[in-house]
């Protein structure tokens, strides 16, 4: 759900920041206070279109932030398959504004405004008068339907998505393989020759490991073999003065007193060990030495091999697996290109197959979704009769265009008629901001259970209506609230004593500016808000009577 909301120097807002609640968040205040600036900030952190102007007179910069609880295992692991890991359990969808520019981020990382707006579909859904692309998009239609029918749907669209797949792959092949003689002779000359080139090297699974290793070891090897020569000289050699003899003479010194004492004794001994250690030493650095004993035959023949095999590696892959997958990979295609011609039918086969497969499950699929269109919208009208649209006729078409996709061939729309007598016809065509906001409300009524869109906000949504109408918007943003958070921007008290959480948003004047703030309001100064929105100007007991009684009321329909 979405826990915070920050905006800085946007509009008529210097800095401003909420605290959002679980249930239904519901946002009044009087016209021109700001509230349709606040929800336009959320528009902007979700990718929204941008320009400097919106920007706060005199502000260089400004920032829309949204902190997320991601708490869905299913959107976590949609997130992580972006690569966005929710940090505590959150994730930050930020977008600074500056100029005629802007900078987008989630988590504190720069993303581009098409991940930002992936990562935003995850999380949050905006419906308001000017902004429920869902409906006026037919692209959508199809969704929502195959949303509603998701049980049915799902299994077969996995198995139609592989079918088509398959289909892809297959024409791919067919389309890469058809060529000329000409063409076919040529790939299969090279094909020959870079299978023979890998063949002949012989290569062994990890030779190339070990040739780097002694090719370092022969290249330094004149510096290892100096240097041993030369520890030699002051350890071992006969010439007098070096290390071996010097500790024979020490030896032959002490000898004649080693038996004085225990002292003389001890080190006695201590010196043989160290003429011991020191013989041990000398042995093991002249075998040593003969590990760098090369001959210029033998550097030669591993200086070519490593660079045979360096060159392959160039042409054929990275390592020595992948040069003979690379080989077999050309072998296939050798016993393909003998046998073009029945190369050519077998894919041409595999390709009629898995169109047909995909033709086969597309109309499966579409019988399942002409099924459940009737069912669905009039689901959806029964919905709308209870947000004042009488006698009004909804019909969702589902068409076959005959072009296949992995989501099958079909189109689907809702065709809508407001009044009697009237034909049916698109819905975008016809249906009015406001109506467009009740009409998506009652689809999201009867979706309630099927989303996993944690936070609705539904912005104007009360255009237009008054009386039992609110009521009945009232009661469906209830319900809706019931399994998500919902953020509704409203002018009628009847919807707004319905929140599980209050804010007010008021516009103040300064000396030199006017600035818009917002405040969570507790029981009793939502109940005052309630009555100013039920009285206007002129707040009398009754009235504010009247609040507290829709307050109540509206507790008591949870």
């Amino acid at each position: 759900m979405l826990e915070n909301l920050h905006v800085k120097n946007l509009a008529l807002i210097d800095e401003s920041e909420v605290d959002f609640g679980p249930g239904l968040n519901i946002l009044t205040g009087e016209t021109g206070a700001g509230k349709s600036i606040l929800m336009g900030s959320v528009g902007l952190a979700l990718g929204g279109r941008y320009s400097a102007d919106m920007l706060r007179s005199g502000a260089s910069s400004g920032l829309v932030e949204l902190t997320f609880s991601v708490e869905d295992e299913e959107i976590r692991k949609k997130l992580e398959q972006m690569d966005i890991i929710p940090e505590d359990g959150q994730v930050t969808l930020s977008r600074k504004l500056m100029g005629g520019r802007s900078i987008s981020r989630i988590n504190g990382e720069t993303v581009s405004m098409s991940a930002l707006k992936e990562a935003a579909g995850l999380l949050i859904d905006i419906h308001g008068q000017h902004d429920s692309q869902t409906l006026l998009n037919r692209r959508n239609h199809l969704a929502l339907l195959d949303l509603y029918a998701d049980d049915e749907t799902r299994p077969v669209k996995a198995e139609l998505s592989e079918a088509y797949r398959t289909y892809q792959e297959t024409s791919g092949q067919l389309m890469d393989s058809v060529m000329d003689e000409e063409s076919r002779r040529r790939e299969l000359s090279l094909s020959e020759f870079e299978v023979s080139e890998i063949e002949d090297a012989a290569l062994i699974q990890g030779e190339d490991e070990e040739l780097e290793h002694l090719y370092r070891r022969m290249t330094e090897s004149r510096n290892i073999t100096e240097a041993v020569a030369e520890t030699y000289q002051y350890t071992a050699e006969d010439a007098s003065g070096n290390a071996s003899d010097c500790l024979s003479r020490a030896i032959r010194a002490f000898q004649d007193v080693s038996g004085f004492d225990d002292k003389s004794g001890e080190l006695y001994s201590q010196l043989l060990d160290v003429d011991s250690l020191l013989n041990d030493f000398n042995r093991e650095l002249s075998e040593y030495a003969k590990n760098f004993e090369f001959s210029d035959e033998e550097f030669s023949e591993t200086e070519e091999r490593l660079n045979l095999i360096n060159h392959l590696k160039a042409k054929y892959g990275k390592t020595l697996s992948d040069i003979q997958a690379y080989c077999e990979k050309k072998k296939q295609r050798i016993e393909e290109l003998n046998d073009y011609d029945a190369y050519i039918k077998d894919l041409e086969e595999k390709k009629d197959k898995a169109y047909r497969k995909v033709k086969k499950i597309s109309l499966e699929l579409h019988k399942i979704r002409e099924k459940n269109a009737s069912v669905f919208s009039e689901e959806i009208r029964r919905q709308m009769s209870e947000l004042n649209f009488l006698d009004t006729r909804l019909e969702m078409r589902v068409s076959d265009t005959g072009h296949y996709s992995a989501s099958g061939s079909d189109e689907a729309e809702f065709y809508l008629a407001v009044n009697p007598g009237e034909p049916l016809r698109s819905l975008a065509n016809i249906a009015s901001g406001g109506e467009l906001s009740r009409i998506m409300l009652a689809v999201k009524t009867v979706l309630a259970d099927k989303e996993d869109t944690p936070t609705l906000i539904f912005d104007e949504i009360d255009t237009g209506i008054s009386g039992i109408t609110a009521d009945k918007v009232s009661e469906k943003l209830r319900l809706i609230a019931g399994s998500r958070q919902v953020i509704c921007i409203t002018h009628l008290p009847q919807i707004a004593a319905a929140a599980d959480v209050h804010f007010l948003i008021e516009k103040s004047a300064g000396k030199k500016s006017v600035q818009t703030r917002i405040e969570r309001l507790d029981e009793e100064s939502s109940v005052k808000e309630l009555a100013r929105m039920l009285g206007g100007s002129k707040v009398t007991d009754t009235i504010l009577e009247s609040a507290r009684e829709m307050k109540d009321l509206a507790k008591c329909e949870r």
